[in-house]
């Protein structure tokens, strides 16, 4: 009877010992994830949203439109050229623009929209947007619906006269509001300067 008095101690410091490492594991990682998130303060204190003291900008991109063609006949990537006027920080942080987009299949997608910069450094910034306007798709790939959608970001180094040159990459749709919706993406390298 001693022996299984003892085996049930044994068992009952042993079931305590795991909870305390599981209680330890779980303050590790309590204690660990405080560390992060502590080390990672100053970094996240130096994002800031918007650009007010940036003018207007002209925007413009050559690149590729719908990099990844759907399997319907008419899809086929294209060279695509695009210019934006970027009215600046207008709304808070919210920086309207308009612009025109073509390809070399004679497309053509006249838009407005908004985007935000996030600024991650004085230098680099990423500024996510969205657009609607009217698409005309020329020879080239469909995309459903007169009325079409775009999302997407680009990424950009400003230079100390304001200027930018980045990387766009957008998503373009008519959201479901034609029978045909394939979508499609497209990169460009962007540049804008200011225009004062």
């Amino acid at each position: 009877m001693r022996q299984s008095e003892a085996g049930q101690a044994r068992g009952a410091a042993v079931s305590r010992l795991v909870n305390l490492r599981g209680i330890g594991r779980h303050g590790a990682a309590a204690i660990g994830l405080a560390l992060v998130a502590f080390a990672a303060w100053p970094a996240a204190a130096q994002i800031t949203l918007g650009s007010p003291g940036d003018p207007p900008h002209i925007a413009l991109g050559a690149g590729a439109f719908d990099i990844t063609p759907s399997n319907h006949k008419d899809s086929q990537t294209a060279a695509e050229f695009r210019g934006e006027y970027r009215f600046g920080d207008m709304f808070w942080m919210i920086a309207p623009f308009v612009g025109v987009q073509g390809t070399s299949d004679g497309a053509f997608y006249g838009y407005g929209g908004f985007g935000v910069d996030v600024n991650f450094t004085p230098n680099l910034v990423l500024t996510p947007n969205v657009a609607a306007g009217y698409f005309a798709p020329g020879s080239g790939t469909r995309l459903g619906y007169p009325l079409e959608f775009r999302s997407g970001a680009e990424l950009a180094w400003r230079f100390a006269d304001t200027s930018r040159l980045g990387v766009a990459v957008h998503h373009i749709s008519n959201a479901g509001l034609g029978k045909h919706n394939p979508g499609e993406q497209e990169i460009l390298l962007m540049y804008s300067f200011p225009f004062r």
